[in-house]
């Protein structure tokens, strides 16, 4: 079969499509045909050895898969060949088959295609786990999302109006602030040209926002938490900006704010319950067409360097997404 494998980490990375030969089918996996995966920044820093996670290479990129069963392991009951699925691999999803943990296997609604399935679950995911269960928004509350066309930024956006706050979303381009219009925020800003804090205070009549869901950090980090209103929640999502901020921790106390960090890979391990009530309340939302996935499709295997460029350079909107069979 076709791979993406990566030899070294560099520099330069070492990575090139390869014939290799499919894996192996373990106990409690399945085996699927690869249709589309899902790339964003954490796979980026993967690949750059930046992650916290480090593969042994050589290794095949690719956790989030959306596919077909072609084959199940002897103790696997509960999964037939032919379902509809998105499952997190772990690694090895650039490929045209993979193996994957019987438990990740999640089944698809008809009405979603392979590539709105493979943009859907880590960003969904994160985002609902965020504003639910760390963030406790309620209906009024305001919302600020950092890097608001991004592929987290814009499930942030709907999710939130899902849960009736009011949206102000930042974003670097007009071509994203329109993209972030259009998912429904109520009002947009250049963050790298306006000055977060009178942007919030404006839109916020002076109060300061509620709740702030920022995957860029860098320097804009410190400028959210000054605009945070009392009881605000500063969500940690991830460090886009390419560097992690020093908050001074004088702002939360004289603000009254909370710093609340996002792990959402954790919290799928560590409360499996409330993460199955969570993919359940997420597809509702999808079947009634208050979330649309946005992605960046990629067709081939061989886009897969340029799906890291359009990620390091920060030029894609919603997630990245790599089509490796063309059919839905």
């Amino acid at each position: 079969m076709r791979a993406v494998v990566q030899t070294s980490y560099g520099p330069p990375v070492q990575i090139t499509v390869q014939d290799i030969a499919a894996p192996a089918l373990k106990p409690g996996h399945v085996r699927l045909r690869v249709h589309a995966v899902g790339f964003g920044f954490p796979d980026a820093l993967m690949v750059a050895g930046k992650y916290q996670v480090k593969p042994e290479v050589p290794y095949t990129p690719g956790s989030e898969v959306a596919g077909v069963v072609t084959e199940v392991a002897s103790d696997v009951n509960d999964i037939k060949p032919g379902a509809r699925v998105l499952a997190m691999a772990g690694q090895g999803g650039l490929a045209e088959e993979c193996i994957a943990p019987a438990h990740s296997i999640i089944p698809l609604p008809d009405s979603m295609n392979m590539a709105a399935a493979a943009g859907f679950l880590v960003n969904y995911g994160t985002t609902y786990h965020a504003l639910v269960q760390r963030a406790n928004i309620q209906p009024g509350e305001t919302l600020l999302v950092l890097g608001a066309a991004g592929g987290v930024g814009l499930t942030a956006i709907e999710i939130g109006k899902a849960l009736g706050a009011r949206v102000l979303a930042a974003a670097s381009t007009p071509e994203k602030l329109e993209l972030a219009k259009k998912h429904g925020a109520d009002a947009v800003f250049n963050y790298t040209q306006d000055t977060i804090k009178a942007k919030v205070m404006e839109f916020t009549g002076d109060k300061g926002i509620d709740v702030a869901y920022d995957p860029v950090g860098a320097d804009f980090a410190e400028q959210v938490v000054r605009s945070m209103a009392w009881n605000g929640r500063y969500l940690v999502i991830g460090f886009a900006g390419g560097k992690i901020p020093a908050i001074p921790l004088n702002l939360p106390l004289l603000k009254g704010c909370s710093l609340v960090g996002v792990f959402w890979g954790a919290h799928t391990r560590k409360e499996p319950p409330v993460h199955a009530a969570n993919l359940k309340a997420l597809f509702e939302l999808f079947e009634s067409g208050k979330i649309k996935p946005h992605v960046t499709e990629l067709a081939g295997l061989e886009r897969f360097t340029e799906a890291l460029e359009v990620l390091n350079t920060r030029r894609s909107t919603g997630k990245v997404v790599i089509r490796v069979a063309s059919d839905n």
